[in-house]
């Protein structure tokens, strides 16, 4: 990628069935509900202890159902110290779906080369963190050994099926660059063979060349973006280097470089195919010669501003950071590429969250597939603890770095919580008690629950819900019985959820699971609980609901709790349900004894339940 001569990583690179039935849906609810306390009373239970507690026949979502995932989000790997990839997957905080190690290469012939760096037990450890591995094939700029390659492209494609297939891949990432327009039909030929031949839950994707000018000669010229975006899953559009290594100084990516590639992109590919690529390290000029756009990581960046006192300012016209840094002949001398640094003044173009926050910006404006970035282990730290945020276009700054981050993103993606209710419209406020309300319209939207057509309108009213935001979910939730009033006709939608509270919903969820499933198989609607013997005034309060049938959930529901501060006098209306949930293995103390039934639960927890059930 343009002559990314890059130090501390970019060495010799330059860029461096529907459900089979609405009752088994239904039924679903039971397990889903089973694992929300799992998290949220700090108990791991595995799935095979869920799975003993009732004897309902369980059915998976599929991830068409609920948006599983974030917006992608990839990143290269090119180190050859394999040994540190692990720690720069777990730097990332759960933000990466897909990694790009650099395991295949090409000779000056034009065959392929497997890297020592290929490692089974990495490969393996991302599967099982479901992180995709798909490596990338680089001609290291060497425009004569790419031609060979695609030239004989029967056999590069036999090669790398094969290691595909040995090693357990996920696919590969074709990163081939300097050819020209000359050899465009050839390069889409190459990425079709592999298409063709390569299984479809293979990942194919294509670096191409960010050309915000629309250039079609050259090394420009040689991506087809509209051929090679039907035979691929994806292009990564390169929007960096705008300023490169020999080059006149300048940002690495300015904000119209990097939107203007992305508009040409969406001429030729649809935005479900483009993923922008965006860069982790900066470059670097000395004034008077002697350095002409080396490239830097963003750590190394960052360190020489911290040491030598750097001056930074930031361009509002190319929204990128811009430091000049001054090495005396007294300071010590930076190493960059095995040799140190001459004093003068230098001149670094490079990326900070300022920037980086626009660029992640533009993936959500576009609607594009997500993001990747050149290369994992040259960002700093704290770029993981708002990158994902950014990216998906939740930009709450009370989130980065929050324990709960990720699981607030799935419940934003998915539209199960809101900020209608957060008065900062910068803030998701996280560890605010979460109110009824929003406990009953994360319930309802997550489980998909549908009104109960039994019920007339009027039986399900509160006075003091009419107008309020959330009515359609509590109502829904109410005649599921999953949570009732509080007496009087009120429902007191904005009152804080307690723990006793939720051990309760759960309980009755359980209850209304069963039901459910009883009554599809009997009626053939699964969206039905009938009004018999065991019917209760909805609005009379949750006291009123308590007595749980079935004959699973109430066995051995006379023990003791194993808690101090919970006992029949003590939770009078709560007392089984804590007990049975506790006997379940759903729900757990603190090390001292106690439940803390009077405990409020936080958004951030609401958020991490509803991530637990779906994730997992």
């Amino acid at each position: 990628m343009l002559g990314k001569n890059v130090t501390m990583g970019k060495i010799s690179k330059t860029k461096l069935t529907e459900l089979p039935t609405r009752l088994l849906g239904r039924v679903l609810v039971a397990l889903m509900i089973l694992m929300v306390c799992m998290f949220l009373f700090v108990v791991t239970v595995p799935l095979s202890v869920l799975a003993n507690t009732s004897s309902l026949n369980i059915v998976n979502l599929t991830s068409t159902e609920f948006q599983i995932s974030p917006k992608f989000n990839m990143s290269y790997i090119h180190y050859n110290d394999k040994a540190s990839y692990v720690k720069y997957v777990e730097n990332t905080n759960g933000s990466i779906s897909e990694v790009a190690p650099n395991y295949f290469s090409l000779s000056k012939k034009g065959n392929l080369i497997l890297s020592s760096t290929i490692d089974k037990e990495f490969i393996d450890e991302m599967h099982s963190r479901g992180i995709k591995v798909v490596p990338y094939l680089s001609n290291d700029w060497d425009r004569t050994s790419g031609r060979l390659a695609i030239s004989k492209r029967h056999k590069l494609t036999n090669e790398i099926i094969e290691i595909i297939e040995k090693y357990n891949l996920d696919g590969i990432n074709i990163d081939i660059e300097d050819l020209t327009e000359k050899d465009r039909d050839r390069y889409v030929e190459f990425v079709k063979m592999l298409r063709r031949r390569l299984p479809d839950d293979k990942t194919i994707a294509v670096a191409v060349a960010a050309n915000p000018r629309g250039i079609t000669t050259g090394w420009h010229g040689s991506y087809d973006y509209e051929e090679l975006g039907k035979y691929s899953d994806y292009l990564m559009v390169m929007a960096y280097d705008e300023h490169y290594g020999g080059g006149a100084p300048g940002p690495v990516a300015s904000i119209d470089f990097v939107e203007n590639s992305i508009k040409y992109a969406l001429k030729k590919v649809p935005k479900e195919k483009i993923v922008l690529g965006i860069p982790f390290y900066g470059r670097m000029w000395r004034s008077g010669g002697g350095m002409s756009g080396q490239g830097i990581s963003l750590r190394f960046a960052e360190g020489l501003i911290a040491k030598y006192g750097g001056s930074v300012s930031f361009s509002s016209k190319y929204l990128s950071p811009k430091a000049i840094i001054t090495i005396k002949s007294e300071h010590e001398k930076p190493i960059i590429n095995g040799s140190k640094m001459r004093p003068g003044t230098y001149t670094i173009w490079y990326e900070n969250e300022r920037s980086l926050k626009h660029k992640l910006s533009l993936v959500k404006k576009y609607g594009l597939k997500g993001a990747g970035s050149w290369s994992l282990g040259q960002e700093t730290s704290s770029v993981w603890n708002y990158y994902s945020l950014w990216l998906n276009g939740h930009c709450y700054s009370d989130c980065q770095g929050h324990w709960a981050q990720n699981p607030i993103i799935f419940a934003l993606n998915n539209e199960w919580m809101t900020t209608k209710t957060v008065k900062d419209s910068s803030g998701f406020a996280p560890d605010r008690p979460l109110t009824r309300a929003e406990a009953a319209v994360a319930i309802v939207r997550a489980l998909q629950l549908e009104k109960n057509m039994v019920y007339r309108q009027d039986e399900v009213v509160f006075k003091d819900i009419s107008s309020h935001w959330a009515k359609k979910e509590i109502e829904i939730a109410v005649q599921h019985r999953i949570v009732m009033g509080k007496g009087n006709g009120l429902f007191a939608p904005d009152e804080a959820v307690t723990r006793e509270e939720m051990s309760v919903m759960l309980d009755r969820a359980l209850k209304s699971s069963r039901e459910l499933a009883v009554n599809s198989s009997r009626s053939g609607n699964s969206n039905e609980i009938t009004k018999d013997n065991s019917d209760v005034a909805i609005n009379n309060g949750d006291s009123e609901l308590t007595d749980v049938n079935d004959e699973i959930f109430n066995k051995n529901v006379n023990i003791e709790a194993a808690y101090v501060d919970v006992s029949r006098e003590m939770c009078v209306w709560s007392y089984e349900s804590i007990v049975r949930m506790t006997r379940q293995g759903i729900f757990a103390g603190s090390p001292d004894g106690r439940f803390k039934p009077n405990e409020k639960i936080s958004r951030a927890e609401m958020a991490a339940l509803l991530y637990r059930i779906l994730r997992n």
